[in-house]
């Protein structure tokens, strides 16, 4: 029992993260230890109580946990480079 109380203790220091974190790629990588905790716990959970299903729960959320990590890492990526080349294409319009 004292590892569900170490693992909800960092899925709740992970939220923290999430919410207060100074950059965009720090929120995303609490997102992504979040989707790990949680498929950890499930794991744990299964093999506690002896129920098989929740391995098959435990591997679809780590795929959309993995699909949706990589999606929002080139969402975040294309955004910042467009600010970027908006802004450098601003910079030399204005030394002009």
């Amino acid at each position: 029992m004292i590892e569900f109380a170490l693992l909800f203790t960092l899925l709740s220091l992970y939220v923290i993260r999430a919410v207060r974190g100074p950059s965009v790629w720090d929120r995303l990588m609490s997102y992504n230890l979040i989707s790990t905790k949680i498929i950890v716990i499930i794991i744990a959970i299964s093999s506690y109580r002896e129920l098989a299903f929740l391995m098959d729960f435990a591997i679809i959320y780590a795929l959309t946990g993995f699909i949706g990590t990589i999606f929002l890492a080139l969402f975040l990526f294309r955004v910042q480079f467009t600010k970027r080349r908006k802004r450098l294409k601003d910079d030399l319009s204005n030394s002009d």
